[in-house]
């Protein structure tokens, strides 16, 4: 007659391994009530906790569909026209160091006014030569772009 009753939540935090944000889990009467409860990690799985739940959800998406729709602004707006950087060379063509992201980022927020973070970018390692090159910029969510950049001579 000892039966192990278990007892539905929505998740209000990530909690480790048992599930992320606004997930609804089953887990055992006694660690909802002493554990998850009163530390505020999660609620009673009953029908107005669920309503909350769809309208965060609903609120998610729409924050998601507006970055999204942001991102691809973003994204046409950079594949525009390539990005100039300038760079010190010698009489072979050759530049004085390579180029980096730090130096794509600044770029970027000087020719197309956008502001992204120079460690969401990977440029190819050989940038020590005049001339055309792509850097792939991440912007998470599985969205990401390769941008034209072009090295000229300062």
């Amino acid at each position: 007659m000892n039966k192990k009753k278990t007892m539905e939540v929505i998740l209000i935090q990530d909690v480790d391994n048992l599930g992320a944000v606004n997930e609804v889990v089953k887990v055992k009467n006694g660690y909802a009530r002493n554990y998850l409860l009163p530390r505020q990690l999660a609620v009673e799985n009953n029908p107005s906790n669920k309503k909350q739940l769809e309208e965060r959800m609903k609120q998610v998406r729409k924050k998601e569909e507006k970055m999204l729709a942001e991102i691809n602004s973003v994204i046409a707006k950079l594949n525009e026209a390539p990005i100039k950087l300038g760079a010190k060379t010698g009489t072979s063509g050759k530049i004085f160091g390579s180029i980096t992201s730090l130096q794509l980022s600044r770029a970027i927020r000087e020719q197309k006014g956008y502001d992204i973070d120079r460690k969401k970018m990977s440029i190819p390692e050989d940038v020590k030569e005049l001339g055309s090159y792509k850097a792939v910029i991440d912007f998470g969510n599985g969205k990401s772009t390769e941008v034209e950049f072009e090295v000229v001579a300062e």
